[in-house]
């Protein structure tokens, strides 16, 4: 009953994952799109850290924990946030409710396990309009907008060569369709222009990962992992439109196809850089733990032509985390709070988005549980749910700040699979 009901979920989020928006943030305009966070809430709830790996939950972003795995477990997640977007004049609130990730892994032999799955990899939803005067002081209003974004589907294998040592790799095929459009329109002219890009995306990346856990005093356990994402080499098949459109009704009055193959953007090339994270954490096993990350990627070498914006670039992306978690009692009996996991952790992102010469930081202070589904003797299943406050961009330099409260949801299922029935 359990795998139908797992079915069944899987596809419906498969469905919507494929209209959801993602993000309504201005900054989603750049490059591929607004990066999402590849996280289960667990790991989310403790700023974001995916050093610990246990025998029950799904790690999406540290391949080593399926070889932990004992049990299949099974994942989803979906989150719904409220934004507000301050400029230096103006506030606007918004909100995003958007499912997160679809994730299986199981047991294949000892000490090695696979798994798979579907998460989305980027969003571009974005709205922005610009008002300005010509030479003949006449007002030019022009409007930004994009929709899209890019989905991942994986396969992840982990081993665990010795008791403290695990590697894991992951490889990620990238998918979507990424749409902008561009509109300008004069006072007194009747007639609207547009220019309207098309981008489907393809392509592949990467994920090794190494994970160290020895135990002191049969007590306590040292976690330490490096994570390498390689460099996700994108392809990108390009459209473009220009033309004419009534200003009166919208309706468009001459729209002719680009050459793009005599400009040579016709098929152009996104390379994502490599992204390098190290991670330490110190704990006792069941009872509670703390550590930090940090990750870093030379995201200053990473262009998409196609776009041709201005004010616009890339430096060096970094991010510092530090998060953990504290159980009073898993084996307790008597009450239930006493077998809640409680979770918390920080974050600070340096995006490495440049725009008007202001770089474009992410902080977020997060905190939630997880919440026990049965009994201590009948199962491990629990459904974490967590809570982000956070703050990306800035008022400086005509550009928009974003505060942000963001709710997190997931479900963590555990079965057995290849049991063999025995019949006393």
């Amino acid at each position: 009953m359990l795998r139908k009901i797992v079915i069944i979920v899987a596809c419906c989020i498969a469905t919507e994952m494929n209209a959801q928006d993602g993000t309504v943030s201005p900054y989603s305009f750049f490059g591929i799109g607004e990066l999402r966070s590849i996280s289960s809430v667990d790991n989310q709830m403790m700023g974001g850290i995916s050093t610990y790996t246990d025998s029950i939950h799904i790690n999406l972003n540290n391949p080593t924990a399926y070889g932990k795995l004992r049990l299949t477990a099974y994942s989803a997640g979906l989150s719904h946030s409220r934004i507000t977007l301050n400029s230096a004049s103006d506030k606007e609130n918004t909100q995003s409710t958007d499912l997160d990730y679809l994730a299986i892994g199981f047991p294949v032999a000892k000490k090695l396990g696979v798994g798979f799955g579907l998460v989305p990899y980027s969003s571009v939803n974005y709205n922005i309009v610009s008002e300005s005067t010509n030479s003949s002081d006449a007002a030019v209003t022009n409007q930004f907008s994009g929709v899209g974004g890019l989905n991942r589907v994986y396969f992840s294998m982990g081993y665990e060569i010795t008791k403290n040592l695990s590697l894991g790799f992951t490889a990620n095929y990238n998918y979507g369709v990424l749409d902008n459009q561009r509109t300008q329109v004069v006072e007194d002219v009747q007639f609207g222009t547009l220019d309207n890009r098309t981008s489907r995306v393809t392509g592949f990346d990467f994920n090794y990962a190494l994970n160290y856990t020895p135990t002191f005093n049969n007590k306590y356990t040292l976690y330490s992992s490096v994570r390498v994402n390689t460099q996700g080499n994108l392809s990108s098949r390009n459209t473009k439109q220009i033309g004419s459109f009534s200003v009166v009704d919208g309706r468009n009055i001459e729209v002719v196809d680009v050459d793009l193959s005599a400009q040579g953007t016709r098929n152009t090339s996104l390379r994502v850089p490599t992204r390098t994270t190290v991670g330490l954490g110190f704990g006792e096993n069941k009872k509670w733990f703390l550590g930090a990350e940090y990750g870093f990627q030379q995201l200053s070498t990473f262009r998409n032509d196609f776009l041709e914006v201005d004010n616009f670039g890339y430096e060096d992306a970094s991010s510092v985390a530090i998060g953990g978690y504290f159980i009073p009692d898993y084996t307790s009996f008597t009450s239930y709070f006493k077998r809640i996991t409680y979770r918390a952790g920080v974050r600070i992102d340096n995006t490495g988005l440049i725009v008007n010469n202001q770089s474009i930081d992410d902080f977020g202070i997060t905190f939630g549980v997880g919440l026990p589904l049965s009994s201590v003797t009948s199962g491990f299943s629990n459904i974490n749910v967590g809570f982000e406050i956070g703050k990306r961009g800035t008022t400086e330099a005509n550009l928009i700040e974003e505060n942000y409260f963001k709710f997190n949801i997931g479900l963590s299922l555990n079965d057995r699979w290849f049991r063999k029935t025995r019949i006393n």
